[in-house]
């Protein structure tokens, strides 16, 4: 942890970024609190109001807060790429788990299958899980979940070919231990560096996919919102005779601030786990 910290001071880029994320964590968290609109408060007399002291952000077509809106869209954004994440690492993990350690025909059927999903359109099978399973906030998280571990699989599989082989696997091996016990007691630890790097890339990957499908019609549904769904909104106020520039800048900001954030801490956390670099 002193190394952590040590390595964080030397690279103030790192530690604005992580500043920038729980300010933002905190903030969404605490928005009902420290503003007096609700993110659906609707006030048509008031719309398209460019920013001032009231309206930080400004408001939209319905006379909102966009401020507050953002705030809450960064909230949602940010659980649903949390959740997907660990969707991910949970199927992605036992399957590259299972197919490494056991090995031989089962190793090669299972990854041959994961080849042949890795040749289908990603955004395609998720589209088609939004529209079989309808569009709603937990459908979302668990359809971008269901088809992004296929690299986790690939990584654990891996490392576990690697590990299962060790000395002390094999001392495991010798007094009995399960197979089970063994993959998740004496292997899975083993893992949790790797899993925590690409979960750190991961969630970015999640948010930009999510405002993808928000441009789509199929990201989080009114009067839920989200990063994406903002920016999707507000460009589809923007005309030749009125830019509202606001619904587009303050929600594209927030949102390409946070991915940069995010990767960067990702990258950090990366060569924090890396023992060839984390003393550097």
């Amino acid at each position: 942890m002193s190394r952590f910290f040590k390595n964080l001071k030397k690279r103030p880029v790192i530690a604005l970024c992580f500043l920038y994320v729980a300010s933002l964590i905190i903030l969404s968290a605490a928005a009902p609190v420290i503003s007096s609109y609700d993110y659906d408060t609707q006030n048509l007399e008031g719309q398209f109001s460019p920013p001032t002291v009231k309206n930080y952000f400004g408001t939209d077509i319905k006379g909102r807060d966009l401020f507050v809106r953002i705030l809450y869209g960064a909230k949602i954004s940010l659980i649903v790429g949390l959740l997907a994440t660990f969707v991910s690492v949970v199927i992605g993990s036992i399957y590259g788990m299972t197919a490494g350690y056991f090995g031989g025909k089962l190793d090669n059927f299972m990854m041959r299958a994961v080849d042949v999903l890795y040749s289908l359109p990603f955004m395609f099978l998720v589209i088609i899980l939004m529209v079989y399973l309808g569009r709603n906030f937990y459908v979302l998280f668990i359809a971008l979940g269901m088809v992004s571990w296929l690299t986790m699989a690939r990584i654990v599989r891996g490392q576990v070919i690697t590990l299962k082989n060790a000395e002390f696997i094999q001392a495991a091996r010798a007094v009995g231990t399960s197979d089970a016990r063994i993959i998740f007691r004496h292997i899975l630890p083993n893992l949790i560096n790797i899993i925590i790097v690409y979960s750190s890339l991961m969630i970015p990957a999640v948010i930009l996919e999510e405002s993808f499908l928000s441009f789509l019609g199929l990201g989080i549904q009114p009067p839920a919102c989200s990063l994406g769904s903002l920016a999707s909104m507000g460009a589809e106020t923007i005309n030749p005779v009125n830019i509202y520039w606001w619904l587009v800048f303050f929600p594209c900001a927030v949102l390409v601030l946070l991915l940069l954030a995010l990767n960067f801490i990702g990258d950090f956390l990366r060569d924090q786990f890396d023992p060839r670099k984390g003393n550097k």
